[in-house]
């Protein structure tokens, strides 16, 4: 574990080079590259004649690993700009019902504008937007909802590693906050769940404080949580492919890493898709 001092002396471009070098080691030259090159957005159709979303295909696949079927309430808790949720609204039941919040307003009139050019009247009918911060919903209800999505926000590391005014920003404080953020939110996504209902947290960050480290939380803080399995994530994400066909060219899904708890998409294993980190939970 670093110091004080020696986590205060990485900031800026040299700061995320020696610590993302630290976590990756000799992979980290060639996943640099990946990250720093442009990824290939493919479109999802949401319905026919409808027009196309363009979205990264490691989004799609963590939209996959969330079982929908049977689920009748639905929750993408940070929904901007509305990717996972078409794919969401694309995939649940006919009898299902979709909750899309956003916290920032500017966010959530992009994602109403996504909801209103991508999905036809009578899925619009079950999706209901809001714009709150989710990390208090659970002080208004409980145990409501069959399966969640939680896309914390999060690091960014390809966004920052890409944007010289964000690159000199960056330090190992930004991490710490956020994953500050992310509990809250975790927290208050588990206490929404339903007993028996799933929970699929994500983020696009690269570093196990905000990943790994914080799906081990939850399952010492909530005794009845439990982690899924490879197999178990694969036979949800199969089942899921066989109504995606209908929307997405499945076989460019890419695949993912497996992790001390959870998985990962990186791109320099998977064709320039990712990151994205995901970890699945049940309520038992």
């Amino acid at each position: 574990m670093k110091s004080k001092g020696e986590a205060s002396a990485l900031r800026g471009g040299e700061g995320f080079e020696k610590y993302y070098s630290a976590i990756y080691g000799q992979r980290w030259p060639g996943l640099k590259k990946a990250l720093e090159a442009q990824g290939s957005p493919l479109p999802w159709t949401a319905f026919d004649g409808g027009p196309s979303y363009y979205l990264d295909a490691a989004s799609v696949l963590a939209s996959l690993s969330l079982p929908l079927q049977g689920a009748k309430n639905i929750l993408d808790m940070c929904a901007a700009p509305g990717g996972k949720s078409l794919c969401l609204a694309s995939l649940m039941d006919k009898d299902g019902a979709l909750r899309c919040n956003e916290l920032s307003f500017e966010r959530y009139k992009r994602l109403e504008r996504v909801a209103q050019e991508h999905l036809p009247p009578d899925v619009q009918e079950r999706v209901r937007l809001s714009c709150s911060d989710a990390a208090l919903l659970c002080k208004k209800e409980e145990a409501v909802y069959d399966a969640i999505l939680l896309d914390a926000p999060c690091s960014s590391e390809r966004h920052v590693l890409n944007d010289p005014k964000y690159l000199a920003e960056w330090s190992p404080s930004r991490i710490k906050s956020l994953s500050m953020r992310q509990w809250a939110l975790l927290s208050s996504a588990y206490r929404l769940l339903k007993s028996g209902g799933f929970l699929l947290y994500s983020t696009c960050a690269m570093n196990k404080s905000e990943n790994s480290d914080l799906c081990g939380r939850l399952l010492k803080k909530f005794s009845d949580a439990r982690a899924l399995g490879l197999e178990e994530v694969r036979a949800v994400q199969d089942a899921s492919k066989k109504r995606a066909a209908a929307f997405f060219d499945v076989a460019m899904i890419p695949n993912f890493e497996e992790e001390d708890l959870g998985f990962s998409i990186l791109p320099d294993a998977q064709g320039g898709a990712g990151p994205i980190y995901f970890c699945l939970f049940k309520k038992n």
